[in-house]
Protein backbone atom coordinates (compact mmCIF):
# COMPACT_ATOMS: atom_id res chain seq x y z
CA UNK A 1 0.00 0.00 0.00
CA UNK A 2 1.20 3.46 -0.91
CA UNK A 3 -0.52 6.52 0.55
CA UNK A 4 -0.32 10.23 -0.16
CA UNK A 5 -2.27 12.64 2.06
CA UNK A 6 -3.02 16.19 0.85
CA UNK A 7 -5.04 19.12 2.18
CA UNK A 8 -6.77 21.07 -0.60
CA UNK A 9 -7.88 24.69 -0.44
CA UNK A 10 -9.80 26.60 -3.09
CA UNK A 11 -6.54 28.35 -4.01
CA UNK A 12 -4.17 25.37 -4.23
CA UNK A 13 -6.34 22.35 -5.13
CA UNK A 14 -5.28 22.16 -8.78
CA UNK A 15 -1.56 22.34 -8.03
CA UNK A 16 -1.82 19.81 -5.21
CA UNK A 17 -3.78 17.28 -7.23
CA UNK A 18 -1.08 17.48 -9.88
CA UNK A 19 1.49 16.61 -7.19
CA UNK A 20 0.05 13.10 -6.64
CA UNK A 21 2.92 10.78 -7.51
CA UNK A 22 1.44 7.32 -6.88
CA UNK A 23 -0.79 5.20 -9.12
CA UNK A 24 -3.82 5.69 -6.92
CA UNK A 25 -6.77 3.33 -7.31
CA UNK A 26 -8.70 4.58 -4.27
CA UNK A 27 -9.39 8.11 -3.04
CA UNK A 28 -10.86 9.11 0.33
CA UNK A 29 -12.20 12.67 0.37
CA UNK A 30 -13.59 14.48 3.40
CA UNK A 31 -15.07 17.76 2.21
CA UNK A 32 -16.40 20.90 3.85
CA UNK A 33 -19.91 21.77 2.64
CA UNK A 34 -18.63 25.33 2.25
CA UNK A 35 -15.85 24.38 -0.20
CA UNK A 36 -17.17 26.16 -3.30
CA UNK A 37 -15.22 24.18 -5.91
CA UNK A 38 -15.93 20.67 -4.63
CA UNK A 39 -17.67 19.51 -7.82
CA UNK A 40 -14.79 20.85 -9.93
CA UNK A 41 -12.30 18.90 -7.80
CA UNK A 42 -14.31 15.68 -8.14
CA UNK A 43 -14.54 16.04 -11.90
CA UNK A 44 -10.80 16.65 -12.17
CA UNK A 45 -10.04 13.55 -10.10
CA UNK A 46 -12.38 11.42 -12.17
CA UNK A 47 -10.78 12.69 -15.37
CA UNK A 48 -7.23 12.04 -14.15
CA UNK A 49 -8.04 8.69 -12.50
CA UNK A 50 -11.00 7.25 -14.44
CA UNK A 51 -10.68 3.73 -13.00
CA UNK A 52 -10.12 4.78 -9.37
CA UNK A 53 -12.79 4.44 -6.69
CA UNK A 54 -13.71 7.70 -4.96
CA UNK A 55 -15.64 7.76 -1.68
CA UNK A 56 -16.02 10.09 1.29
CA UNK A 57 -18.48 12.56 2.78
CA UNK A 58 -19.11 16.07 4.06
CA UNK A 59 -17.71 17.07 7.42
CA UNK A 60 -17.88 19.12 10.58
CA UNK A 61 -14.12 19.66 10.20
CA UNK A 62 -11.40 18.02 8.12
CA UNK A 63 -8.45 16.11 9.58
CA UNK A 64 -5.23 16.17 7.55
CA UNK A 65 -2.19 14.71 9.30
CA UNK A 66 -2.23 16.43 12.73
CA UNK A 67 -4.23 19.49 11.64
CA UNK A 68 -7.96 20.16 11.96
CA UNK A 69 -9.30 22.54 9.32
CA UNK A 70 -12.49 24.05 7.92
CA UNK A 71 -13.46 24.93 4.34
CA UNK A 72 -10.95 22.45 2.89
CA UNK A 73 -10.80 18.96 1.41
CA UNK A 74 -8.77 16.26 3.14
CA UNK A 75 -7.76 14.09 0.19
CA UNK A 76 -6.02 10.74 0.61
CA UNK A 77 -4.70 8.97 -2.48
CA UNK A 78 -4.20 5.23 -1.95
CA UNK A 79 -2.50 2.66 -4.14
CA UNK A 80 -3.63 -0.78 -3.02
CA UNK A 81 -1.19 -3.36 -4.33
CA UNK A 82 -2.50 -6.65 -2.90
CA UNK A 83 -6.10 -5.81 -1.96
CA UNK A 84 -9.18 -5.33 -4.11
CA UNK A 85 -12.18 -3.13 -3.31
CA UNK A 86 -15.84 -2.94 -4.27
CA UNK A 87 -18.12 0.07 -3.78
CA UNK A 88 -21.90 -0.09 -3.40
CA UNK A 89 -24.40 2.62 -2.52
CA UNK A 90 -28.00 2.70 -1.35
CA UNK A 91 -30.35 5.68 -1.52
CA UNK A 92 -33.15 5.78 1.05
CA UNK A 93 -36.56 7.47 1.10
CA UNK A 94 -36.56 8.17 4.84
CA UNK A 95 -35.06 6.96 8.13
CA UNK A 96 -37.33 3.93 8.22
CA UNK A 97 -35.30 2.46 5.35
CA UNK A 98 -32.03 2.51 7.33
CA UNK A 99 -32.02 -1.13 8.46
CA UNK A 100 -32.90 -2.34 4.96
CA UNK A 101 -30.09 -0.20 3.56
CA UNK A 102 -27.59 -1.88 5.86
CA UNK A 103 -28.85 -5.35 4.94
CA UNK A 104 -28.69 -4.62 1.23
CA UNK A 105 -25.20 -3.11 1.31
CA UNK A 106 -23.93 -6.05 3.37
CA UNK A 107 -25.39 -8.63 1.00
CA UNK A 108 -23.98 -6.88 -2.07
CA UNK A 109 -20.50 -6.69 -0.53
CA UNK A 110 -20.26 -10.15 0.98
CA UNK A 111 -17.98 -12.81 -0.46
CA UNK A 112 -15.85 -15.40 1.31
CA UNK A 113 -12.75 -13.20 1.12
CA UNK A 114 -14.37 -9.99 2.41
CA UNK A 115 -11.96 -8.58 5.00
CA UNK A 116 -13.45 -5.24 6.09
CA UNK A 117 -16.25 -2.78 5.30
CA UNK A 118 -15.83 1.00 5.42
CA UNK A 119 -19.15 2.86 5.39
CA UNK A 120 -20.06 6.54 5.10
CA UNK A 121 -23.64 7.74 5.50
CA UNK A 122 -25.76 10.84 5.14
CA UNK A 123 -25.73 12.41 8.59
CA UNK A 124 -29.24 13.89 8.77
CA UNK A 125 -31.65 11.50 7.05
CA UNK A 126 -30.37 8.08 8.15
CA UNK A 127 -30.91 6.30 11.47
CA UNK A 128 -27.32 5.31 12.13
CA UNK A 129 -28.17 2.68 14.77
CA UNK A 130 -30.59 0.91 12.42
CA UNK A 131 -28.05 1.11 9.59
CA UNK A 132 -25.43 -0.59 11.77
CA UNK A 133 -27.92 -3.23 12.89
CA UNK A 134 -28.72 -4.02 9.27
CA UNK A 135 -25.03 -4.32 8.38
CA UNK A 136 -24.32 -6.56 11.39
CA UNK A 137 -27.28 -8.82 10.67
CA UNK A 138 -25.67 -9.97 7.41
CA UNK A 139 -21.98 -9.54 8.33
CA UNK A 140 -21.71 -10.83 11.92
CA UNK A 141 -18.05 -11.81 11.58
CA UNK A 142 -16.77 -8.93 9.43
CA UNK A 143 -15.31 -5.74 10.92
CA UNK A 144 -17.22 -2.56 9.99
CA UNK A 145 -16.11 1.03 10.59
CA UNK A 146 -16.97 4.50 9.29
CA UNK A 147 -19.16 7.44 10.17
CA UNK A 148 -22.05 9.78 9.49
CA UNK A 149 -21.41 12.87 7.38
CA UNK A 150 -21.36 16.30 9.00
CA UNK A 151 -22.16 19.91 8.19
CA UNK A 152 -20.18 21.87 10.77
CA UNK A 153 -22.50 23.04 13.57
CA UNK A 154 -25.27 23.90 11.10
CA UNK A 155 -27.15 20.59 10.60
CA UNK A 156 -28.54 21.84 7.27
CA UNK A 157 -27.10 19.53 4.62
CA UNK A 158 -24.83 16.52 4.43
CA UNK A 159 -23.73 14.32 1.55
CA UNK A 160 -21.67 11.28 0.69
CA UNK A 161 -19.36 10.83 -2.28
CA UNK A 162 -19.76 8.09 -4.84
CA UNK A 163 -17.13 8.67 -7.51
CA UNK A 164 -17.86 12.13 -8.94
CA UNK A 165 -21.31 12.49 -7.35
CA UNK A 166 -22.31 14.19 -4.10
CA UNK A 167 -25.56 12.64 -2.88
CA UNK A 168 -27.78 13.06 0.19
CA UNK A 169 -30.06 10.36 1.70
CA UNK A 170 -27.43 7.83 0.65
CA UNK A 171 -25.08 5.33 2.28
CA UNK A 172 -21.86 4.21 0.58
CA UNK A 173 -20.11 0.99 1.58
CA UNK A 174 -16.64 -0.06 0.49
CA UNK A 175 -15.58 -3.68 0.81
CA UNK A 176 -11.90 -4.66 1.11
CA UNK A 177 -11.03 -8.17 -0.10
CA UNK A 178 -8.12 -10.55 0.42
CA UNK A 179 -5.84 -11.80 3.18
CA UNK A 180 -3.08 -9.22 2.67
CA UNK A 181 -4.91 -6.38 4.43
CA UNK A 182 -4.37 -5.84 8.15
CA UNK A 183 -7.12 -3.84 9.88
CA UNK A 184 -7.21 -2.35 13.37
CA UNK A 185 -9.92 -0.36 15.09
CA UNK A 186 -10.83 1.32 18.35
CA UNK A 187 -13.58 3.62 19.59
CA UNK A 188 -13.24 5.45 22.91
CA UNK A 189 -14.79 8.57 24.38
CA UNK A 190 -13.47 9.91 27.66
CA UNK A 191 -16.64 11.69 28.79
CA UNK A 192 -17.51 11.88 32.51
CA UNK A 193 -20.89 10.61 33.72
CA UNK A 194 -22.72 12.51 36.44
CA UNK A 195 -26.08 12.34 38.18
CA UNK A 196 -28.02 9.15 38.83
CA UNK A 197 -28.79 6.46 36.27
CA UNK A 198 -32.36 6.70 34.96
CA UNK A 199 -34.69 4.26 33.23
CA UNK A 200 -35.95 5.05 29.74
CA UNK A 201 -39.70 4.61 30.22
CA UNK A 202 -40.85 5.97 26.85
CA UNK A 203 -38.99 6.25 23.56
CA UNK A 204 -39.48 5.62 19.86
CA UNK A 205 -36.20 4.65 18.21
CA UNK A 206 -34.07 7.83 18.40
CA UNK A 207 -36.70 10.02 20.11
CA UNK A 208 -36.64 10.04 23.92
CA UNK A 209 -39.89 11.05 25.64
CA UNK A 210 -39.66 9.96 29.29
CA UNK A 211 -37.06 9.07 31.94
CA UNK A 212 -38.35 7.43 35.14
CA UNK A 213 -41.82 8.46 33.97
CA UNK A 214 -40.84 12.15 33.83
CA UNK A 215 -40.69 14.37 30.71
CA UNK A 216 -37.24 13.82 29.24
CA UNK A 217 -36.57 17.40 28.11
CA UNK A 218 -37.68 18.93 31.41
CA UNK A 219 -35.37 16.56 33.32
CA UNK A 220 -32.50 17.13 30.88
CA UNK A 221 -32.82 20.92 31.23
CA UNK A 222 -32.54 20.68 35.02
CA UNK A 223 -28.88 19.66 34.68
CA UNK A 224 -27.78 22.23 32.09
CA UNK A 225 -27.66 25.41 34.14
CA UNK A 226 -26.80 28.44 31.97
CA UNK A 227 -26.49 26.21 28.89
CA UNK A 228 -30.30 25.87 28.77
CA UNK A 229 -30.49 29.12 26.82
CA UNK A 230 -28.25 27.64 24.13
CA UNK A 231 -30.45 24.64 23.37
CA UNK A 232 -30.50 22.73 21.07
CA UNK A 233 -26.82 23.49 20.28
CA UNK A 234 -25.75 22.85 23.87
CA UNK A 235 -27.01 19.26 23.54
CA UNK A 236 -23.66 18.54 21.89
CA UNK A 237 -21.92 19.39 25.17
CA UNK A 238 -24.06 17.00 27.24
CA UNK A 239 -24.47 13.55 25.70
CA UNK A 240 -25.85 10.53 27.55
CA UNK A 241 -24.45 7.05 28.14
CA UNK A 242 -26.85 4.18 27.50
CA UNK A 243 -26.68 0.51 28.45
CA UNK A 244 -29.24 -2.09 27.44
CA UNK A 245 -28.36 -4.63 30.13
CA UNK A 246 -26.48 -4.99 33.40
CA UNK A 247 -23.24 -6.19 31.79
CA UNK A 248 -23.38 -4.22 28.52
CA UNK A 249 -20.68 -1.66 27.71
CA UNK A 250 -22.46 1.72 27.62
CA UNK A 251 -22.64 3.51 24.28
CA UNK A 252 -22.75 7.29 24.00
CA UNK A 253 -25.70 9.03 22.42
CA UNK A 254 -25.71 12.70 21.44
CA UNK A 255 -28.90 14.74 21.01
CA UNK A 256 -29.28 17.18 18.14
CA UNK A 257 -32.91 18.29 18.46
CA UNK A 258 -35.58 19.08 21.04
CA UNK A 259 -39.35 19.45 21.00
CA UNK A 260 -40.88 21.73 23.61
CA UNK A 261 -44.41 20.57 22.75
CA UNK A 262 -43.94 16.94 23.73
CA UNK A 263 -40.83 17.51 25.90
CA UNK A 264 -38.70 15.10 23.85
CA UNK A 265 -35.09 14.93 22.69
CA UNK A 266 -34.01 13.55 19.32
CA UNK A 267 -30.72 11.66 19.26
CA UNK A 268 -28.35 10.63 16.47
CA UNK A 269 -28.89 6.97 17.44
CA UNK A 270 -31.61 4.89 19.03
CA UNK A 271 -32.32 5.22 22.76
CA UNK A 272 -33.91 1.91 23.67
CA UNK A 273 -37.00 1.79 25.87
CA UNK A 274 -36.08 -0.14 29.00
CA UNK A 275 -32.40 0.86 28.86
CA UNK A 276 -30.59 2.90 31.50
CA UNK A 277 -28.99 6.28 30.81
CA UNK A 278 -26.81 8.82 32.60
CA UNK A 279 -25.94 12.36 31.62
CA UNK A 280 -22.34 13.09 30.60
CA UNK A 281 -20.12 16.14 30.31
CA UNK A 282 -16.75 16.86 28.78
CA UNK A 283 -13.39 16.85 30.56
CA UNK A 284 -10.56 18.03 28.30
CA UNK A 285 -7.86 15.75 29.70
CA UNK A 286 -10.15 12.71 29.65
CA UNK A 287 -11.26 13.38 26.08
CA UNK A 288 -7.65 13.49 24.91
CA UNK A 289 -6.93 10.33 26.91
CA UNK A 290 -9.91 8.72 25.16
CA UNK A 291 -8.39 9.50 21.76
CA UNK A 292 -5.12 7.94 22.90
CA UNK A 293 -6.92 4.81 24.14
CA UNK A 294 -8.67 4.49 20.78
CA UNK A 295 -5.33 4.75 18.96
CA UNK A 296 -3.76 2.12 21.22
CA UNK A 297 -6.62 -0.30 20.48
CA UNK A 298 -6.52 0.40 16.74
CA UNK A 299 -2.77 0.00 16.47
CA UNK A 300 -2.32 -2.95 18.83
CA UNK A 301 -1.65 -5.58 16.17
CA UNK A 302 -0.07 -3.31 13.56
CA UNK A 303 2.69 -1.83 15.75
CA UNK A 304 5.06 0.01 13.37
CA UNK A 305 3.41 -1.31 10.19
CA UNK A 306 0.34 0.97 10.14
CA UNK A 307 0.22 2.79 6.80
CA UNK A 308 -3.08 4.69 7.06
CA UNK A 309 -5.21 5.84 10.00
CA UNK A 310 -8.76 7.05 9.34
CA UNK A 311 -10.06 9.16 12.21
CA UNK A 312 -13.78 9.82 12.72
CA UNK A 313 -14.34 12.09 15.71
CA UNK A 314 -17.50 13.80 16.90
CA UNK A 315 -18.50 17.44 16.49
CA UNK A 316 -19.36 17.45 20.21
CA UNK A 317 -15.72 16.73 21.07
CA UNK A 318 -14.63 19.61 18.88
CA UNK A 319 -17.00 22.01 20.64
CA UNK A 320 -15.63 21.02 24.05
CA UNK A 321 -11.92 20.96 23.11
CA UNK A 322 -12.14 24.20 21.07
CA UNK A 323 -8.62 25.55 20.39
CA UNK A 324 -7.13 22.37 21.88
CA UNK A 325 -8.80 20.16 19.28
CA UNK A 326 -5.58 19.27 17.50
CA UNK A 327 -4.24 17.74 20.70
CA UNK A 328 -6.52 14.73 20.24
CA UNK A 329 -5.11 14.22 16.75
CA UNK A 330 -1.53 14.74 17.90
CA UNK A 331 -1.91 12.08 20.60
CA UNK A 332 -3.03 9.66 17.87
CA UNK A 333 0.11 10.50 15.87
CA UNK A 334 2.30 9.94 18.93
CA UNK A 335 0.66 6.56 19.49
CA UNK A 336 0.72 5.12 15.97
CA UNK A 337 4.12 6.54 14.99
CA UNK A 338 5.42 8.66 12.14
CA UNK A 339 5.08 6.18 9.27
CA UNK A 340 1.29 6.22 8.91
CA UNK A 341 -0.67 8.85 7.02
CA UNK A 342 -3.58 10.33 8.97
CA UNK A 343 -6.88 11.47 7.48
CA UNK A 344 -10.42 11.86 8.78
CA UNK A 345 -13.28 14.14 9.68
CA UNK A 346 -15.56 15.41 12.43
CA UNK A 347 -18.90 13.68 12.22
CA UNK A 348 -22.51 13.39 13.35
CA UNK A 349 -21.92 9.78 14.41
CA UNK A 350 -19.13 7.22 14.47
CA UNK A 351 -19.33 3.57 13.40
CA UNK A 352 -17.06 0.86 14.75
CA UNK A 353 -16.41 -1.68 17.50
CA UNK A 354 -15.12 -0.52 20.90
CA UNK A 355 -12.13 -2.76 20.20
CA UNK A 356 -11.11 -6.29 19.38
CA UNK A 357 -13.86 -8.92 19.87
CA UNK A 358 -16.55 -6.22 20.32
CA UNK A 359 -19.50 -5.88 17.93
CA UNK A 360 -19.81 -2.86 15.68
CA UNK A 361 -21.93 -0.05 17.17
CA UNK A 362 -23.09 3.44 16.33
CA UNK A 363 -21.33 5.86 18.68
CA UNK A 364 -21.60 9.56 19.38
CA UNK A 365 -18.91 11.75 20.92
CA UNK A 366 -16.10 9.20 20.46
CA UNK A 367 -12.83 9.16 18.59
CA UNK A 368 -13.18 6.13 16.30
CA UNK A 369 -10.05 5.03 14.45
CA UNK A 370 -9.49 2.55 11.62
CA UNK A 371 -5.91 1.54 10.80
CA UNK A 372 -4.94 -0.15 7.55
CA UNK A 373 -1.80 -1.72 6.13
CA UNK A 374 -0.92 -4.35 3.53
CA UNK A 375 1.40 -7.23 4.30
Amino acid sequence: MKVQQISLTEENWNKNIDSIHIEANLFLLFISTKFALKQVVLQALKKNYPSATIIGCSTAGEISDVTVKDNTISLTAIQLEKTTVKKVSYQIKDMNCSFKAGETIANELYTDDLKHVLVFSDGLNVNGADLVSGLKSELPNISITGGLAGDGPDFNETFVLSDSKMIDKTIVGLGFYGNNLKVGYGSKGGWDSFGIERLVTKSDKNILYELDGLPALKLYKSFLGDQVKNLPNSCLLFPISMRDSENAIPVVRGAFGICEKNQSLTFAGNVTEGSYVRLMKGNIDRLIDGAEDSAIAANKDLKETCELAILVSCLGRRLVLKQLIEEEVEVVRNTIGDKASITGFYSYGEIGPFGEFSPCELHNHTMTITTLSEC
